[in-house]
């Protein structure tokens, strides 16, 4: 049986540059006890941005990764990378609202591999 595979960057036209993620994320408060910033972590970011693509193009990446926690604050972005068929992607995350322990953001693959 032979899967049928499409690259992760070349979904639908529209789909293809943005995809929106509603997140329910457990939002942990940042660094000392007297800090009330809500974070999104590295690893939560990723495996968000996995399933997104997943759900978007029926498969995840092969990995996605980002370098660090991320400030859940209206606007903030951080650049992650995903790996699929062997090539890397760039994949900006950006945070466009924050309600309690929800995040939505948006998430956009570059066109080309870097």
């Amino acid at each position: 049986m032979t899967a049928n595979h499409r690259p992760l960057n070349s979904s639908r036209p529209a789909a293809r540059r943005h995809l929106f993620a509603l997140l329910c994320l457990l939002l942990v408060p940042a660094g000392l006890a007297c800090s009330t910033t809500p974070v999104l972590s590295a690893s939560a970011a990723a495996d968000q941005v996995s399933d997104a693509l997943e759900a978007e193009v029926g498969r995840a990446p092969e990995e996605v990764t980002c370098p660090d926690d991320l400030d859940a604050e209206v606007g903030n972005e951080m650049r992650c990378t995903l790996v699929d068929s062997g090539e890397s992607y760039g994949v900006t995350v950006r945070i466009t609202s924050v309600e309690g322990d929800t995040a939505e953001f948006d998430i956009e693959v570059d066109e080309e591999p870097s």
